[in-house]
């Protein structure tokens, strides 16, 4: 990840430039200058999160130019089947939203629901062997 760390400092270095060019030529526009600063913040965020993963993990296979498919191939996964709880998650929010305009009774069941389909996604396989 040594790599797509130093891509993302080379992207926040752009943000940092250009937000640096943007506050001083517009005489520190709030929108803009805020725009840019958040933009190197999360450009930032996602370098250090590779720069650390690969301190602590050393160098993946796929960043070593003599290795093969093989080297990363392992088992695959856990794939559930089918399930309600995406649905039921999706109607929540739904309900959510329309009680921003109807009122907060609505809103507030809409959380109840949203609650129960995040509940349900995560917890739905976790009794499950291996």
């Amino acid at each position: 990840m040594r790599t797509e760390a130093l891509l993302f400092a080379g992207v926040a270095g752009f943000f940092l430039v250009t937000d640096a060019g943007y506050a001083w030529w517009s005489d520190l526009e709030p929108a803009g200058t805020a725009a840019l600063t958040v933009a190197f913040g999360m450009a930032s965020l996602v370098s250090f999160f590779c720069a650390m993963n690969y301190r602590r993990r050393g160098a993946r296979p796929e960043d070593r130019p003599d290795s093969v498919v093989a080297d990363r191939a392992g088992p695959l996964d856990f794939f559930p089947p089918s399930s309600a709880y995406p649905v039921l998650a999706a109607a929540g929010f739904a309900l959510m939203a329309v009680g921003v305009v109807y009122g907060l009774w609505l809103f507030l069941g809409g959380v109840g629901v949203l609650l129960a389909g995040v509940l349900g996604m995560v917890f739905e396989f976790a009794e499950r062997e291996g």
